[in-house]
């Protein structure tokens, strides 16, 4: 059944042009489908039923594989067979109606207003790395962007004079995002003072946050630097690239900011993910409410 799957990774990178890491995880998935399969007695994929997926999906569960893992499993099975359906390999798809797990959405990892006051002026301001990193931390709790898109910024991408940035997704798909002025004054004194001194001849002309070398910073660069000032201010908190989207998020709808409107500024497609940062915020009300509101601590009348 290998030479079923060789010819399946080439069609998901040749016709569907699927990236490296992503035709790697497919064929991780499906040859250990397949060696479960073979393990059975079961050498050909028109051999295949429903019952001996949902038996591989099962044998998934029983050895601890987390839901999100059952759940690419799933969809790697699904996207083979409905290729070998179409090559006319099997004659009926035995994935169809295979139920995948639920996944848990989890509450994203927020800072608390004073923390992310304490990680924004973490910065030492008199270098131009720390210009760099200052402006970078106010731009990104400013607007919610991803760290990805931040990098990928160009100089004619923000406007600080109007206070807005246009902003480019990893989909393809453009946002205007406003931002505040004390994130246009940063941005203009990293430009004024900073980027010249981190440029060089053979340098990225076009953008806007430079390394040492002249070269755009990377994702990988600036998540070095979020560790590196979260371990600087003594946050406890797990501190990831995306720490100040979460937390830009859960803070505008605390102060009362519409959903819809947080959800356009992140680029989300579904408004229910954004609806987790209203459940942060929902908890964080009803501690606030236990500890200060005097009735709160009373015992029951009954």
């Amino acid at each position: 059944m290998k030479e079923y799957l060789v010819s399946f990774i080439r069609y998901m990178g040749d016709e569907r042009g699927l990236s490296r890491n992503t035709l790697e995880s497919y064929e991780r998935d499906l040859v250990q489908v397949l060696e479960f399969m073979e393990a059975r007695g079961i050498h050909s994929p028109d051999q295949i039923k429903r019952s001996d997926i949902v038996l591989f999906l099962q044998s998934m569960k029983q050895a601890g594989r987390a839901a999100s893992t059952v759940t690419r499993k799933t969809v790697s099975i699904r996207s083979f067979f409905q290729y070998l359906s179409k090559e006319s390999v099997v004659g009926h798809d035995p994935s169809l109606h295979i139920e995948t797990p639920k996944l848990e959405k989890k509450a994203p990892n927020v800072l608390s207003i004073e923390e992310v006051e304490q990680l924004l002026a973490a910065p030492e301001s008199l270098t131009p790395q720390g210009l760099r990193d200052k402006a970078m931390l106010e731009l990104l709790y400013a607007t919610g962007m991803k760290v990805s898109e931040l990098v990928s910024l160009d100089i004619g991408h923000v406007q600080t004079q109007l206070r807005y940035l246009h902003c480019i997704g990893s989909s393809g798909k453009e946002r205007i995002l406003p931002f505040n002025r004390i994130s246009a004054e940063h941005v203009d004194l990293y430009l004024q003072e900073g980027r010249d001194k981190l440029a060089r001849d053979n340098g990225d002309k076009q953008a806007l946050f430079l390394n040492t070398l002249g070269g755009r910073l990377t994702r990988q660069g600036f998540w070095k630097l979020m560790k590196k000032y979260g371990k600087e201010t003594g946050i406890k908190k797990d501190i990831t690239p995306h720490t100040l989207r979460h937390s830009f998020a859960s803070h505008l709808i605390g102060n009362g900011a519409d959903l819809r409107s947080v959800q356009e500024m992140l680029g989300y497609s579904d408004i229910s993910t954004t609806q987790l940062y209203s459940s942060i915020t929902k908890k964080s009300m009803k501690e606030e409410y236990d500890h200060h509101h005097p009735r709160a601590s009373f015992e029951s009348l009954s």
